[in-house]
């Protein structure tokens, strides 16, 4: 199990997170999300060792993570952790790099494992070439698999896919929460995207102003956001007033809505006129203006031409299920 506990933390006088308290099982994956600079790397960097803190602990179980001040060379030898500098060695090659990482007392097993890295970060055609020949996001797969070739007990990743291409992301992702899953490795991922969440964390914790303010079962919170801050993590998402959505209601309150959970009626509902249509592959994500200028973004099948009145509505589940939520957060 670790541990983390972060009373405060801060420099030059400036507190940089506060409060901070989780535990992860072994082998579970959790997400760190918020904001640039809500302290997510900063508190990445706390759990590896890289910074020490004073009013805090950090746990792997019954062994405490001691920081930089009591280990001459950052970090703990069960934790690997990914940084957004990759650090990697410009001059020699993809193989070699990963096998520098490699235990010297099993060398006859290096080059196996070494084409099995190879393989997971999709790079076997440039195992010979040297590291500054390569894109950015190749240095960053590279960086990923000498972090793995340890195969370390937690794996720490602060925006692991943030330099590479769509073409690539999306299976290499795939390919290491899966292996990483399999092989029980716990994992910390710090992430801007939702498609590195929610296909993989079973936990996320959401960062606001260096405090935690949501600690759930990721489809739990993206279904049930407490607040506009935490479900604006996941993509777009609308505040919509009770008022708007039922007019007979008296509940002075708002209602979160993702796009796609506004359904198209006849004659009666929210009263929309598009502003503007995007599309978005599968769908189409349009921009609408109801008549006191709220701002609402849905979903559609077809593009929707601008300064058509339409009339969405929102089932009286969702409506129920996030004004609970919502009760709940506020007592």
């Amino acid at each position: 199990m670790l541990k983390v506990h972060v009373d405060s933390f801060g420099y030059h006088d400036q507190t940089i997170l506060k409060d901070i308290s989780f535990e992860v099982a072994p082998g579970e994956h959790v997400a760190l999300m918020g904001e640039s600079g809500s302290g997510k790397s900063t508190l990445l960097k706390i759990i590896y060792g890289l910074l020490h803190v004073e009013e805090g602990s950090i746990f792997w179980g019954d062994i405490e993570a001691l920081g930089p001040n009591f280990n001459l060379v950052p970090g703990e030898p069960y934790m690997k952790y990914l940084a957004q500098d990759f650090d990697l060695m410009p001059f020699i090659s993809v193989e070699e790099n990963i096998g520098q990482f490699l235990s010297v007392f099993e060398r006859e097993t290096h080059e196996e494992r070494i084409n099995d890295l190879l393989e997971l970060i999709e790079m076997k055609p440039y195992a010979k070439t040297k590291v500054k020949y390569l894109s950015g996001g190749q240095q960053q797969r590279v960086a990923l698999a000498r972090v793995l070739a340890q195969e370390p007990e937690i794996l720490i990743l602060d925006e692991p896919f943030g330099h590479i291409d769509n073409f690539k992301r999306n299976s290499l992702r795939r390919n290491l929460f899966l292996h990483l899953k399999k092989q029980g490795i716990t994992v910390l991922t710090a992430s801007h995207d939702p498609s590195d969440v929610l296909p993989f964390a079973e936990r996320t914790l959401i960062l606001e102003e260096g405090k935690i303010i949501a600690n759930q079962n990721t489809r739990d919170l993206y279904n049930n956001p407490p607040n506009y801050y935490t479900a604006s993590m996941f993509g777009q998402v609308n505040q919509v007033p009770m008022k708007l959505l039922k007019s007979y209601s008296e509940i002075e309150r708002s209602v979160l809505v993702y796009p796609h959970e506004f359904k198209f009626s006849d004659s009666s509902g929210l009263k929309v006129e598009v502003v503007n249509s995007f599309f978005n592959g599968g769908h189409h994500l349009n921009e609408g203006s109801t008549d006191d200028g709220t701002i609402i973004f849905f979903n559609s099948e077809k593009k929707q031409e601008k300064g058509v009145t339409i009339f969405l509505n929102v089932s009286l589940e969702t409506i129920n299920r996030r004004l609970q939520v919502g009760q709940k957060t506020n007592t």
